[in-house]
């Protein structure tokens, strides 16, 4: 991918398979759990992607960790600039410094502490802004006049979603043949990216995504035939309260995604029961996926699905329950 590139267009199966081959020095090659108890309890052969182990805590690294390093040496050399309420600036941050570049990270009012200093760890320079998408995207427009930095938005960058499509390229090389694949869906890089990727390997496949119910525009957008317009959301996954996409949208159209909408308190349960029995640690966001499972299990019953844990970065003085 050159400097050249339509950055909103969606990425080919092509570039994804690049994204990987690119990303694999510096990303993580998360692993895939199973777990009996919870098959059981899902009637589901489960496969887990783990990528709250991945650098940063999230999937997102993927995607921005290619962003980084598909620039060439005059562009990058003003560094990159993104607007995110945590992971995704967390891990544009931590891409930037393997390339030793600067990365400007606008982050809105009232994010989850914990992943803003985790933001600050990675060595980001920080700009505040009110907590509107409005005003994320000036600021960020701001600082890019200001410093010459190249934009790296959180999901609507072919070379983000191409990225974080490498997840299920991994996920389908471990479990081999899998009947569907369920992520979470925010603003949509990763359903995009997953969705494009998992067909270009094995067209059969299911693509379904997982959506708290208190941000729900994805389904309801696809129920309407067109992107409904912003929200406000009202629901604890802090990762998932973004407004989808337009290419992001269009992706779930054509990959014919079905979402399953789910209520906090399932997913509340969700993440309970994988720490409890996976003994690793997910956000609320991640347990949406297996919320979804056990919401719908006639759907699912029987079948091999592949569920991507998208992250594992909570505050561990509020957690849910």
């Amino acid at each position: 991918m050159n400097a050249t590139m339509n950055r909103a267009a969606l990425p080919t199966f092509a570039q994804v398979q690049e994204a990987a081959a690119r990303i694999a020095p510096h990303a993580v090659k998360t692993p895939v759990l199973r777990n009996a108890t919870v098959n059981e309890l899902a009637g589901v052969d489960l496969y887990f992607k783990c990528e709250n182990l991945q650098r940063g805590g999230a999937f997102k690294f993927r995607g921005a960790c290619n962003a980084v390093w598909s620039m060439d040496d005059a562009m990058a050399a003003s560094g990159v600039v993104t607007h995110s309420s945590g992971n995704h600036g967390n891990a544009l941050a931590l891409a930037a410094a393997t390339r030793g570049i600067p990365a400007h990270v606008i982050v809105p009012d009232g994010a989850v502490r914990t992943k803003v200093e985790a933001i600050e760890r990675a060595g980001a320079i920080l700009h505040r802004c009110e907590a509107t998408q409005a005003a994320r995207e000036a600021k960020a427009d701001e600082v890019q006049r200001a410093t010459g930095a190249e934009l790296v938005h959180p999901f609507s960058d072919t070379r983000v979603m191409a990225g974080q499509g490498t997840a299920v390229l991994e996920l389908l090389a471990q479990a081999g043949d899998l009947d569907a694949v369920i992520t979470p869906i925010g603003g949509g890089g990763l359903i995009a990216g997953t969705a494009i990727a998992a067909h270009g390997v094995a067209p059969q496949i299911e693509v379904h995504g997982a959506e708290p119910s208190g941000a729900d525009d994805a389904a309801r957008s696809l129920a309407q035939g067109q992107r409904v317009g912003p929200f406000t959301p009202h629901t604890l996954c802090d990762g998932l309260r973004t407004l989808i996409g337009e290419t992001n949208f269009e992706a779930l159209r054509m990959h014919r995604v079905d979402v399953t909408t789910v209520s906090d308190d399932e997913v509340v349960a969700a993440m309970r029961l994988l720490w409890n029995e996976l003994k690793i640690v997910v956000e609320p966001s991640s347990a949406t996926v297996l919320a979804a499972v056990l919401k719908r299990p006639e759907r699912f019953k029987g079948r091999r699905v592949g569920l991507i844990l998208t992250g594992g970065n909570v505050d561990l003085d509020d957690l849910p329950w």
